[in-house]
């Protein structure tokens, strides 16, 4: 009778399912002690899970860029207003 319930994703490796959380930290991250329960790794666990193949995935993506990189832009075009005369 349990073969009935056994899925595809059931196996028998020591290794955490796919959908565990924090299963997408880059190893560069995870090397200096990163993980999914901190603010910094929580977004980069969140980015990596993103699915460059759903179209939904990629407006996320552009939305997160221009969030993080917006403010940048802003402070590097205020220090160039306030360097050229007038």
């Amino acid at each position: 009778m349990r073969e009935a319930y056994d899925d595809a994703d059931d196996h028998d490796d020591d290794t955490s399912p796919y959908w565990d959380a924090g299963n997408r930290m880059p190893d560069d991250a995870r090397r200096i002690g990163l993980t999914h329960h901190v603010p910094d790794g929580a977004l980069l666990d969140f980015a990596g899970a993103l699915d460059p193949r759903k179209r939904l995935h990629r407006v996320t993506a552009w939305v997160m860029l221009v969030v993080f990189g917006m403010p940048v832009v802003l402070y590097v075009l205020r220090l160039v207003l306030a360097v050229l005369p007038g």
